[in-house]
């Protein structure tokens, strides 16, 4: 797991806890006192908040700063099914592709 994965897990966490809580990007922001911009930053995953902030962001979440990192199911189902529908599109267009050289092979031999 490198720092895309990590800043992945925290920007949903965060959407997914301020969500549960019936809250716009406002909403926490104001309530974790940041600027809107910067927690949509963050939500995004374009900005690594300091270890203040997340405190303050858990706070208002009603939440512990660790679960902001914690991967949950919803994640991992999410993931693997990004994961199959890759392999179906890699399929696919790897199919495609060896029919279409086929074709162009079987012209050529004509």
């Amino acid at each position: 797991m490198d720092g895309r994965d990590l800043r992945a897990i925290l920007s949903s966490n965060i959407k997914l806890y301020r969500n549960n809580h019936g809250w716009s990007q406002a909403d926490l922001a104001e309530k974790a006192d940041i600027s809107i911009n910067f927690l949509s930053n963050i939500e995004r995953g374009i900005k690594w908040p300091y270890p203040e902030t997340l405190v303050k962001i858990a706070r208002a979440l009603k939440v512990e700063e660790f679960e902001l990192f914690r991967i949950n199911k919803t994640q991992i189902d999410d993931t693997a099914l990004y994961i199959d529908r890759l392999i179906m599109d890699i399929s696919i267009s790897v199919k495609e592709s060896i029919e279409k050289t086929y074709r162009q092979y079987r012209r050529k031999k004509k």
